[in-house]
């Protein structure tokens, strides 16, 4: 029997292709079932109320930057609710229903989260002490929330006085008669004394910048959950001085 050559190069080639393609098949497998277990141990810590543990669970799937299960969002939005994160949780929920909508398996629960987080958001919203996502504001460090720097006036060098620049601090300016003599009059503009007072700090010696730390707001974001409640300061010190800063 007679081989045909043509037919024997095309088995060697589809061989090599097979051989060659499934260990890399392989190679993907435990990677996708690594998400799985990220999402069973996820749910497991949901189960026991450590949602600490779930949260650092579902964050390891979004970075894996693996498909992402379809009931994932939900889950994660329970979660967050839990750690009072209820911005973020009210993000993945709609998530959820951008990627499940009415098919979702939890549809019904996730409508009951949405019904739960209507009343911590509209408390987010009215909340002045906190940002957007509920995280309390602190003092600024810098200007210690008066939202300006005070310092030595850098225009007059805090002396709160500089020199007339139309007499250029002699109090006298000079003036030709109709005879063409020089004529020595005093200053208008200074009253003869030569100087003025700063324009900058008005004669107070000092200026006030904003504060570039803060930005001008006196306040900094931080990670603290608010809750919406005022915080008494620490100190009576801080209470005086607050009140002399008003």
């Amino acid at each position: 029997m007679k081989i045909n050559p043509k037919f024997t190069i095309f088995t060697l080639i589809i061989t090599f292709c097979i051989i060659g393609y499934y260990p890399l098949w392989g190679q993907v497998q435990p990677t996708l079932g690594g998400t799985s277990r990220m999402m069973n141990n996820a749910l497991a810590e949901m189960e026991k109320g450590n949602f600490d543990k779930a949260n650092a669970f579902f964050r390891q799937i979004i970075d894996s930057n693996l498909p992402i299960p379809p009931e994932m969002p939900y889950f994660f939005a329970e979660t967050l609710f839990e750690l009072k994160q209820y911005d973020n949780s009210a993000n993945f929920l709609n998530k959820y229903f951008q990627i499940s909508g009415l098919k979702g398996e939890n549809f019904e629960s996730a409508k009951v989260l949405e019904t739960k987080l209507t009343g911590p958001l509209n408390a987010i919203k009215s909340c002045e002490l906190c940002d957007r996502r509920g995280y309390r504001f602190k003092t600024c460090f810098t200007c210690d929330g008066s939202k300006q720097l005070e310092q030595d006036c850098t225009y007059c060098k805090a002396k709160g006085i500089v020199g007339c620049n139309k007499c250029m601090g002699s109090g006298l300016v000079t003036k030709k008669n109709v005879f063409n003599i020089v004529e020595y009059h005093e200053c208008d503009k200074c009253t003869g004394e030569g100087r003025l007072t700063c324009p900058t700090c008005s004669g107070e010696k000092l200026e006030h910048s904003t504060c570039r730390t803060c930005r001008g707001v006196g306040h900094l974001q931080s990670d603290q959950i608010c809750d919406h409640e005022p915080q008494e300061p620490r100190h009576m010190s801080y209470v005086f001085q607050k009140l002399k800063s008003h």
